[in-house]
């Protein structure tokens, strides 16, 4: 029998709990942006939703941020091969986490577009570092399949507390003490010193904390250090990946990120978009609207759909952890990575374009309903149609995520690993996939667009752009590469 594999020492834990943390709060950051982007821009611009003017600032806070991420995150991965997995990985961290706290006290739309870029930037660098440094922590392949399975299922529970984080926010910000700029920075002048977006966005420097405290009890990548130590590394090379024996692994897995991802951006988180759509939201609205003036309708509305969306952005989190943590825990049953692959793609081709077409129809019926106040941040619990379509959405389409974060370290050799993942994560996931974020709305502003309303738009938009997607992965599984051994792990 093979032996059991050894226990985490207590250096292995300690990266294990960063490398979750740096997972959480990578989602945690990027999830904000479609939670808070509704009343930001209404505050710093005064644009209203459904303008021409709404549509193209959604498609730059979307897209510009990603496209800078995407460059610098390259960059990232070549610094993770050069300089070392433990240093990149802490940087990208600090970056991101006060990047985020800075956008809080945006005052115009450059200046919050600004931070989410620098926010985005440190998020593509963490990724590559951590799975870099996860994959060679552990000798046993099934430990490692486990812990780079089970860290990034922490993704989706940092995007389960951004949405609880969101509706505290808008519960409590009115209590909190006002945002205020010092004026010798001549940056202008906060609107609304006690918006909840600004709170939220500030949350994110929250896993800055625990890695200045740990950071001092961190070791290098002991695999990577000892190859660096002996002067065996060799220089990593963009040019290399796409070798004769890497080139195919690069193009599929590139192409194949990048539908995952554009699933993500061009249908899951245009659910804001949609949810004013649902009859449920808009009865809602009214009667809470009822005999009240124009401005408080205005304002009860924008509330109540943030409520919902963050609402929707739980359901989709909690079928993502549940994906994340099915792919950990069946990964080492398959042999094939493809096969693995197809177990969440296949279903969701089917799925996804029911999910979206429930959405266009905004019928929504309740299940039932529990009543979990007394949880801070949670309202009534209640279960519908459309909260378990847009679970099922999170579980197909999340799982993958971690599926490209338990390959992607085993397709390249270890002076290119780094520059490989960053390479797929990065110029596929995030420059092209996320650039689905922009496509939408430009789509769902077209009049041969079907639906009466703009969220009934969005919603047929999300259905063709996810079914298409899920697709070509489908198509695309039937070439990906299967790892080769590159005999340094």
């Amino acid at each position: 029998m093979p032996a059991a594999p050894a226990r985490l020492s207590a250096a292995q834990w300690l990266i294990c709990v960063i490398a979750a943390i740096g997972f959480a709060f990578d989602i945690y950051e990027l999830l904000m942006l479609p939670l808070i982007l509704r009343p930001a821009l209404a505050e710093l611009g005064g644009i209203a939703p459904g303008t021409p003017e709404f549509a193209r600032w959604l498609g730059l806070m979307f897209y510009v941020p990603a496209f800078a991420g995407g460059i610098f995150g390259l960059l990232g991965g070549y610094l993770t091969d050069r300089l070392g997995r433990r240093r990149v990985l802490t940087w990208s961290i600090l970056l991101y986490a006060f990047s985020a706290f800075a956008a809080g006290y945006s005052t115009s739309l450059g200046m919050l577009l600004f931070f989410r870029t620098t926010t985005f930037i440190g998020v593509c660098i963490e990724f590559v570092a951590a799975v870099a440094w996860l994959a060679e922590l552990f000798d046993d392949p099934k430990q490692r399949e486990k812990v780079l399975g089970y860290t990034q299922a922490f993704s989706s529970i940092g995007g389960l507390l951004v949405a609880i984080a969101n509706s505290l926010m808008i519960m409590y910000s009115a209590k909190l003490p006002g945002i205020v700029l010092p004026e010798f920075l001549n940056l202008g002048v906060v609107k609304d010193a006690h918006a909840a977006w600004r709170y939220t966005l500030m949350s994110g420097l929250i896993p800055a904390i625990p890695l200045i405290i740990i950071r001092p009890f961190l070791p290098e990548s002991p695999k990577w250090a000892q190859k660096k130590a002996a002067g065996t590394l060799r220089r990593p090379s963009i040019a290399e990946l796409f070798s004769k024996d890497l080139r195919g692994t690069t193009i599929v897995t590139t192409l194949m990120f990048a539908c995952s991802y554009g699933v993500a951006f061009g249908a899951i988180q245009q659910i804001p978009q949609i949810v004013p759509g649902i009859n449920a939201v808009q009865a809602e609205i009214k009667e809470k609207s009822a005999g009240k003036p124009a401005d408080a309708q205005k304002k009860i509305a924008g509330v109540t759909i943030q409520q919902k969306a963050a609402e929707y952005t739980k359901a989709q989190e909690v079928g993502g952890l549940v994906g994340r943590f099915a792919l950990a825990i069946i990964v080492v049953w398959f042999a094939s990575r493809r096969t693995l692959l197809r177990v969440f793609v296949g279903p969701g081709l089917i799925a996804m374009p029911l999910i979206f077409l429930a959405f266009a129809g905004g019928q929504e019926s309740t299940f039932f309903t529990m009543d979990i106040s007394m949880i801070p941040g949670m309202h009534n619990f209640s279960v519908s149609t459309l909260g378990i379509a847009i679970f099922f959405a999170g579980f197909f389409t999340v799982a993958q995520f971690s599926f490209w974060g338990n390959y992607l370290p085993h397709a390249y050799p270890m002076h290119l690993r780094g520059t490989g993942e960053s390479f797929a994560a990065n110029i596929g996931g995030r420059m092209i996939g996320t650039s689905f974020a922009a496509l939408t709305p430009l789509v769902a502003g077209m009049s041969f667009v079907p639906g009466g309303s703009p969220a009934a738009k969005f919603a047929y938009v999300a259905a063709g752009i996810a079914t298409t997607l899920f697709a070509m992965n489908f198509i695309l599984s039937f070439f990906l590469p299967e790892p080769k051994h590159f005999g340094d792990e």
